[in-house]
């Protein structure tokens, strides 16, 4: 889909990959912003964005939104945590806000939509994990939920006549996020400089790719495919370790701090220890990302720290 002189809906527009895509679109387009604003803020909506709040789970608020004059949807809103405190909610909402969103799509004849995935949809499988990796077997709620919206997708795919670009995303860092391993330290090394705890053994390792790169191949891959059904990994070659993000937290912050870790080989219930998504289907289509892993990390690191400190 060429990308100028659309009117586009962003959902999720207020979050970290939303609201830097919305910006990016406006520059050749008239953009719509939808967030119920429960962890994106008003403040990251671009200037000359049109703005609505609205939740997707409720049918009334997504039909104010997605109408027919729209000529493709970014669907970005989504519970995005891999430990949320209620999973069951975080499935069930997660599919609700998909669910309604191609529905209403459908009522008034839109049919190009983008969705972001995850990495977490194929569980811990080989690396470099390609996209036709199988069988598909997340261990997380977050994963499954994301497994269960591409099913959906897929379906409107196939028997609806939509044009789908489905994005399993590596770990995404940039200014303003919460919520992540970069924010975490930056804050707890703000309350105690000399001592930093680290979730598990600290030898997780995961491809980390910095939202500026993460928003340009998005919109590289809208550009430049259009089957039914487009599903690109969006990483780097390239991975850290939580050790490493640990020194160069430390490094940029200018403090030497003892690490505690709390053992075991992964953070959390659901963590996936190692991760590195493959990008030769995305280097292939002519995009690869400008920083590697730990300058994407350093970049992001740098940006939260001038706001977190």
């Amino acid at each position: 889909m060429d990308l100028s002189d659309k009117r586009l809906l962003v959902t999720g527009g207020a979050g970290l990959v939303g609201s830097q895509l919305a910006a990016r679109l406006a520059a050749d387009n008239a953009v719509l912003v939808a967030d119920d604003l429960s962890k994106g803020s008003r403040e990251r909506v671009p200037d000359g964005v049109e703005f609505v709040e609205a939740d997707m789970t409720d049918p009334d608020d997504v039909a104010r939104v997605v109408t027919e004059d729209l000529d493709g949807v970014f669907h970005f809103a989504a519970y995005t945590d891999t430990n949320y405190a209620n999973p069951r909610q975080l499935f069930e909402e997660n599919g609700a806000m998909t669910y309604n969103v191609l529905e209403r799509m459908d009522e008034v004849g839109v049919a190009n939509v983008a969705f972001t995935s995850s990495s977490t949809v194929y569980g811990e499988a080989p690396m470099p994990t390609p996209e036709d990796y199988a069988p598909l077997e997340p261990i997380s709620i977050y994963g499954a939920s994301k497994l269960a919206d591409e099913g959906i997708l897929s379906t409107y795919a196939h028997s609806h006549d939509f044009t789908v670009w489905l994005f399993r995303f590596a770990n995404i860092v940039g200014p303003h996020q919460r919520g992540n391993v970069v924010p975490d330290f930056i804050e707890k090394l703000d309350d105690d400089p000399h001592r930093l705890e680290i979730l598990g053994d600290g030898r997780q390792e995961k491809s980390y790719l910095h939202v500026t790169d993460c928003v340009d191949a998005i919109q590289h891959v809208v550009g430049h495919t259009d089957r039914a059904m487009n599903t690109y990994n969006l990483g780097t070659r390239t991975t850290t370790s939580v050790t490493r993000i640990a020194d160069i937290v430390a490094e940029e912050m200018g403090l030497d701090p003892e690490y505690a870790y709390t053992g075991g080989d992964r953070g959390w219930a659901g963590d996936v220890p190692r991760m590195r998504l493959s990008i030769e289907k995305l280097v292939a289509l002519g995009w690869s990302p400008e920083l590697p892993s730990d300058e994407a990390i350093r970049r992001g690191a740098r940006e939260l720290i001038a706001e977190l400190t």
